[in-house]
């Protein structure tokens, strides 16, 4: 199993149970975790990204996620999260690796999916 699959299972497990060691294992003490792309700050530091992971979701997140393309250093994950009643995403997330596999840098960047932004209306 590749190390981007390896980690993408983990996260996995990790959204699910929202247990502290579950999330450390994905995240170095020093990681950045940006939410998007173009957040002036990312959540900096394992202890504010545990945190972060604690917010409540909408709904139960129903998604279909997998490896594109990775290296030793770069692991890129695309797919889609569906939170059931509230939205739904295609997501391209950027996985920069450590030397021991944990993440240093993560990047989310996700397009709200058509099905939704079509029932809204224009701004």
């Amino acid at each position: 199993m590749s190390r981007t699959k390896q980690w993408l299972n983990g996260y996995i497990r990790a959204w699910k149970t929202k247990a502290d060691a579950d999330i450390r294992a994905l995240f170095t003490d020093d990681a950045e975790y940006w939410f998007q792309p173009d957040d002036p700050t990312p959540t900096r530091g394992i202890d504010a990204i545990i945190a972060a992971w604690r917010e409540e979701e909408p709904s139960e997140p129903v998604f279909e996620l997998d490896v594109l393309i990775e290296d030793q250093q770069l692991g890129i994950i695309t797919g889609h999260v569906d939170y059931p009643g509230h939205e739904s995403y295609q997501n391209l997330w950027e996985v920069h690796f450590a030397p021991d596999g944990r993440a240093r840098r993560f990047v989310e960047w996700y397009m709200r999916s058509q099905k939704n932004a079509a029932t809204e209306p224009a701004p």
